[in-house]
């Protein structure tokens, strides 16, 4: 008597859950995969119009020691007379906050409330709508931009341009900034900053 080499069959219910295993870990890499690529456009490769001349160049709080020399070199350059700083009063925002304090005829600067993108949307259309604003170039890390625009565009009918500052982050830490940023946004686009532009 000679035993059968062939494997008894796979148990039916047991081959549909490693393929439903299967089915599930593709279509959750698929969506990774894809949200990856679009955290990459919308984060780090935001799209930016080239920036021309405006009313006035306006530097976002946070990461000062990034987003001033930028909107620096935009008012040096001749992109607008006037500089824009977000005061904050925190560690992150020094650099601004110090030329705030400094008074300069050249400088504006505003405290939003509460502290967030969402207050700086709303304090930079009141600005705009009580100063005559058309045109307004706003500095915000490059992470930062896509937000920014929207939420400001939801308050704001200035024609806004985005002008980016590069941080210096590493992959993990840009990781973080796509995972930040992509939970704001879609918050900022479920629950706008501004019920209409003004």
């Amino acid at each position: 008597m000679t035993s059968d080499p062939r494997p008894a069959p796979a148990d039916p219910r047991r081959r549909r859950a490693v393929r439903a295993l299967r089915t599930s870990a593709g279509i959750v890499t698929a969506c990774l995969v894809a949200w990856l690529l679009l955290a990459y456009a919308l984060f780090y490769n935001p799209p930016l119009r080239t920036v021309g001349t405006a009313d006035a160049v306006v530097v976002l709080a946070g990461a000062a020691g990034e987003r001033l020399p930028a909107g620096l070199q935009l008012v040096k350059r001749g992109v607008a007379e006037e500089l824009v700083l977000s005061s904050t009063g925190l560690p992150g925002n020094s650099a601004a906050d110090a030329l705030c304090a400094a008074d300069d005829a050249g400088t504006t600067c505003f405290r939003s409330d509460p502290l967030t993108t969402r207050g700086e949307a709303r304090a930079i259309a009141a600005l705009a709508r009580d100063r005559g604003w058309d045109r307004i170039v706003v500095v915000t890390s490059t992470y930062h931009v896509t937000r920014a625009y929207t939420n400001i565009s939801q308050c704001s009918e200035a024609d806004i341009t985005m002008a980016e500052s590069t941080p210096d982050l590493d992959a993990v830490e840009w990781l973080g900034r796509f995972v930040e940023e992509s939970v704001a946004l879609a918050a900022a686009l479920a629950r706008p900053a501004c019920a209409r532009p003004v």
